[in-house]
């Protein structure tokens, strides 16, 4: 079964735009970068030539003879000649670029022979992403690609974009739910809450429809990353990266959320630790939120590079960390316990990225201010709230109300009710977070 994706389109206009040039697909392991070329190139290829350098490392010497798209595509005929370069109607596919980034050289050649459509695609491409950058810069264009969001989840569920587009009229009218909708789409956020977007784990779940066998799934995905740490953390403290990764879960259950390198290790300091964070980010496992120094715009610059909080890409990884306990009331009850908040808080973190939000919070020292996030238009900073339960938002109503933050004019909480506003906040249920940035855009 294939899921419809977001970069489906993507790959279509980009095959249909003039001189369109080679394409570089990022993103994290087990997201369905290769599925969603395979699926694309099967329908639009006379012939689709796939080399995937992990798995027959043999293709690396291709480049032994130069760069040029003659020499490549002799060598590639070489090691297999039943391949067929047919001009205009030929995809080459080099997957697993990060285990030959030398290959991306060979963009700039295929970009001006113009002959055949080139993609190029892996995981882990952030820690080494530079190296590839300085090789085609100019000569290709990147796609970067996430785990499902929450809209490919509705997709996967059989909900159409005339559904997506219902829930963003909600918003801009705002006009409740019914009764029913919220039911419905309370019930299915909470279970995308609870799988994530990995598309092995969302396949096994539509497939069943049940949970069973999903927290294998995920189990194996944290084995395969932390091996990916083991593999690709080259020149690193490995065990420092893994004990941040495995600090995650715990810290992010507390009140104070902000990530504290003094609880991941008796003795650890943050000067061990730098690069250990940017190395998760940089791989896609995790996003990392930066405290403001002051919330006002521009936001660029205006963050403390030593206090984040630190949220998993996807949040299947999150509550497949959580103990053996919390797993069974989360999946046989639907019971989020005592990691409600982190598990809202994540989620939220998750929508905001995939939108293409940077992060950032506020806490002001020696007060009991503290906004989860913050979202900008061109001429408003609006913070952002996330109730884990009904409640006052008195951090939210001090920063739209007290006159110190003049470029704060209203805010927006999301919690488990339905829409409302009133004194400048506008409310929204969890699973409005993937339409903020269309709501935003069209509010200017």
């Amino acid at each position: 079964m294939y899921l419809k994706r977001k970069i489906d389109l993507f790959l279509t206009n980009w095959k249909e735009s003039a001189d369109h040039k080679p394409l570089i697909v990022k993103g994290p392991r087990q997201i369905g970068k290769t599925e969603s070329i395979r699926h694309f190139a099967r329908t639009n290829y006379d012939s689709v030539i796939e080399i995937n350098f992990v798995e027959e490392p043999k293709y690396k010497m291709i480049t032994s003879d130069g760069y040029s798209t003659d020499a490549i595509i002799k060598n590639i005929s070489l090691l297999d000649p039943f391949v067929h370069f047919i001009p205009g109607r030929t995809l080459i596919f080099f997957d697993e670029l990060q285990d030959f980034p030398d290959i991306a050289t060979s963009l700039k050649f295929f970009c001006i022979d113009g002959r055949f459509d080139v993609i190029c695609s892996g995981s882990m491409l952030g820690i080494n992403y530079q190296k590839i950058e300085s090789n085609s810069v100019g000569y290709k264009v990147d796609y970067e690609m996430f785990s499902l969001d929450f809209e490919e989840f509705l997709w996967a569920k059989g909900y159409d974009n005339a559904f997506v587009e219902d829930l963003l009229h909600h918003m801009n009218t705002l006009i409740p739910f019914s009764e029913l909708q919220l039911s419905v789409c309370h019930t299915l956020f909470l279970d995308y809450c609870i799988l994530g977007g990995m598309p092995a784990v969302v396949r096994e779940f539509i497939t069943r429809n049940t949970f069973e066998g999903s927290l294998d799934i995920q189990r194996q995905l944290i084995a395969d990353y932390k091996e990916d740490i083991r593999k690709y953390a080259s020149g690193m403290d490995q065990t420092r990266i893994l004990n941040v990764f495995n600090q995650i879960p715990p810290q992010l259950a507390k009140e104070n959320k902000k990530f504290q390198i003094s609880k991941v290790a008796s003795g650890a300091r943050f000067r061990d630790y730098r690069g250990c964070i940017e190395w998760l980010n940089d791989a896609g496992i995790i996003n990392i939120c930066y405290c403001l120094h002051f919330p006002e715009l521009p936001l660029g610059g205006n963050y403390d590079e030593t206090k984040y909080k630190l949220y998993f890409s996807d949040s299947g990884l999150l509550t497949s960390l959580l103990d053996e306990e919390a797993q069974e009331d989360l999946r046989m009850n639907k019971n989020l316990g005592v990691y409600k908040g982190a598990l809202y808080e994540n989620i939220i973190s998750e929508a905001l990225s995939k939108s293409g939000y940077r992060l950032y919070y506020y806490k002001r020292d020696n007060s009991t201010l503290e906004e989860d996030f913050f979202v900008r238009t061109a001429s408003d900073l609006i913070p952002l709230e996330v109730k884990a339960s009904d409640g006052r938002s008195k951090s939210l109503r001090t920063l739209i109300d007290s006159g110190r933050y003049s470029d704060i004019h209203y805010g927006i909480k999301l919690s488990h009710s339905n829409i409302g506003y009133g004194d400048h906040i506008y409310t929204f249920p969890y699973f409005c977070a993937f339409l903020l940035k269309r709501y935003l855009k069209g509010r200017s």
